[in-house]
Order: C-alpha cells, then structure tokens, then sequence
C-alpha cells in the first residue's frame, strides 16, 4: 500500500491563472509551516512539481525527509494563452471557452493550453511512477490545486465537474491511498 500525502504549496498572491507560470511561493508562516511538518510522516519520501512554487514548499517540509527529484509531470493545469490572465479577463476574451472549461472539464483545453484529462493523464502518470517505485511507502507529494484535484477524482471515481466542487487550500493536506489496484480518500483539503 503507497499513502499518498498530496500538499498544495504555498500562497503566490497571484490573482491569475498561474498554471505555469513560475511564481514563487509566500513561505513566511513559519508557524503553518512547522504544524505541516509535524503533522506528516517523518519517514516520508518528499518530490514536488518543477515549478519554483512546489520546489520551495517541498523543501521547506524535506527536514529530515528523503527528497527525490522534481517532477514536471506533476505541474499544475496548462493554461496556454490564458497563462498570468484572470478568469474576467479569459472571459472576456474566450466567453464560450473558458465557460465550456470550467462547467465542463475535461476535453476543452485553453488556446496552446492543455484540456483537465490531458493534465490529469500526466499527473497520474507521475504518481504511478512514484508509487511503483515506492511501494508500502508514504509519499509526500508537494503540486497543485489542479493537480491534486485530477488525482481527487481517480480515487473516487468521481467526474472532474465534481473533483472541481472540492476546495484545496495552499499548505492543505489531500490523503490518498493506493491498495493493489483500488485507491481510497482519507481526505480532502485538511490544514493543520
């Protein structure tokens, strides 16, 4: 059994679609910090998205931890042409679209960007690897509010339209399990 500890990384303040966009993350609460890591397994394996934003929160909770390369396949959605805009904006430029996107994920992909099911291929893609290489294994897994989401829905079973009903707050705790073929959710969006 791989226990998945999936962690949204820290504030950016950003007020837009930041998928990858390389923002950095707001890691100042050291006191939100510390709970976090308190709360996590010690023996943990820690790995994070690519992006500036997850290598630093990861970082910050590998104290002790065993931490394992950045992965880019565990980057947030792809926002293409909509990158660093805010949803008012994607609106007004893409109202059809950018409606389509988020009342009914999955096929509708942003101009240059990525559709939810090709994000949560990748990102499924990315967690097999690590559980597959860390089996009986906690797993700290530091990503993103999309990313963790597509992972939501895979073990639950849930559709994405449902997946994205669900809040992840920054420095918020998902827990996952993987057992032989199923997966459980132990939780979802918990702070410490």
């Amino acid at each position: 059994m791989s226990r998945f500890w999936f962690i949204r990384h820290g504030p950016t303040h950003r007020d837009g679609l930041i998928g990858w966009t390389d923002a950095p993350a707001d890691l100042s609460d050291l006191e939100a910090l510390d709970r976090l890591n308190t709360y996590l397994p010690q023996d943990a394996v820690v790995v994070s998205s690519d992006l500036i934003r997850c290598v630093a929160t990861a970082d910050a909770l590998a104290t002790g931890r065993k931490r394992l390369p950045s992965d880019p396949d565990l980057r947030e959605l792809h926002f293409g042409d909509w990158e660093d805009r805010t949803f008012k904006q994607v609106a007004q430029t893409h109202a059809e679209l950018s409606r389509a996107y988020w009342s009914d994920p999955g096929p509708h992909a942003p101009p240059n960007g990525e559709s939810w099911d090709a994000a949560a291929a990748r990102v499924s893609r990315g967690v097999d690897r690590l559980r597959d290489a860390h089996p009986d294994t906690d797993i700290i897994v530091v990503a993103h509010f999309g990313a963790i989401l597509t992972q939501v829905q895979r073990a639950a079973g849930m559709s994405a339209k449902a997946a994205l009903s669900f809040k992840i707050d920054n420095l918020s705790v998902t827990r996952l399990e993987h057992m032989g073929t199923a997966w459980r959710v132990l939780g979802v969006n918990h702070t410490v």
